[in-house]
């Protein structure tokens, strides 16, 4: 199996410095449209009940990562896989997953929460746990004698704090300013900004798979069952420990779609900034995950959102 996948390994995707810097603005925009819809409200709330913000903080933030870490010790995929997973587990809940939420009959207030204590801690979550699981991953394969991408990868950990900082921080810090300064502008705003924003992202997806659309063709089956168990893992993994929790079914649902759709766009945007992967290494592996995730886990949430709408809330 795995002298089957390392020839992703030397896939190189057609991303040039200029689309490198629409992602990023792409994201940025989003993530100041998801810092407008942020209140004190949903701060306040959490305090008065915080038990399963709690619960999804930790679901999201500790227990999916060292999850991935473990189906990758199992699965043993090539590194640039093993890497892409963790990565990818690394990221902050994705945007979307308050409209899933809403479609899911979740707890939509819990959802926007979520996403922006997600999304905020993530300035430090993000390299934190990348340097933490992948470092360790590293240490494993070398210490089996593996020679390639892991011994020559060094993650700049103050590099990728200060990316994840510029893309997530500032949007959100500025988004916040703006809500709380000027409110009735915010109202005029919002809607033209989130639709705006993710259309913009879409469109940058869409233009990624169409400018790579021969690699993905070619090697997608290859990561479909990959990023199918690490979405799978990430959605039980919400749903099973909420419940373990004894949170109520619509707080389960919330928790289960906040750890099972990921950032997976800041995850490409880190992995094609030079100064934290250098050009010279060979990233195929790690881009196609992340790409074929910002696809997939659109498409499962959806699915098991609809699921759910059919399906009475048990309190």
């Amino acid at each position: 199996m795995n002298n089957s996948l390392e020839v992703l390994d030397h896939v190189r995707l057609n991303f040039s410095p200029a689309g490198l810097v629409f992602l990023n603005v792409a994201l940025a925009f989003v993530m100041f449209g998801v810092a407008l819809d942020i209140k004190v409200e949903h701060f306040t709330a959490i305090l008065k009940k915080p038990k399963s913000a709690i619960v999804g903080f930790v679901s999201q933030n500790f227990l999916l990562p060292a999850f991935t870490f473990l189906l990758v010790m199992l699965l043993n995929p090539t590194p640039t896989i093993a890497l892409g997973m963790i990565l990818v587990a690394a990221c902050p809940g994705g945007n979307i997953s308050n409209f899933i939420s809403s479609m899911a009959k979740a707890n939509v207030a819990l959802s926007v929460s979520l996403t922006a204590i997600s999304t905020m801690s993530a300035i430090f979550f993000t390299p934190f746990n990348f340097a933490f699981w992948g470092n360790l991953y590293i240490k494993y394969y070398n210490a089996h004698g593996a020679a390639g991408l892991v011994r020559t990868l060094e993650i700049d950990n103050f590099q990728m704090f200060q990316t994840v900082f510029i893309l997530l921080g500032i949007p959100v810090i500025l988004g916040l300013s703006i809500a709380k300064r000027f409110p009735e502008f915010t109202n005029k705003i919002r809607k033209p900004i989130n639709k705006g924003s993710l259309l913009f992202f879409v469109l940058m997806v869409i233009s990624l798979l169409v400018a790579n659309f021969t690699q993905f063709m070619s090697y997608m089956h290859l990561v479909f069952i990959f990023v199918l168990l690490q979405n799978g893992l990430a959605l039980v993994t919400g749903y099973l420990f909420s419940a373990a929790l004894k949170c109520s079914q619509k707080d389960r649902r919330t928790i289960a779609i906040e750890t099972g759709i990921q950032n997976s766009g800041l995850a490409l945007a880190l992995m094609f900034n030079p100064k934290i992967f250098p050009p010279e290494l060979e990233l195929g592996g790690m881009a196609i995950i992340a790409a074929w995730w910002g696809v997939w886990h659109i498409i499962s949430g959806l699915m098991l959102a609809w699921n759910w709408s059919r399906r009475p809330v048990i309190a």
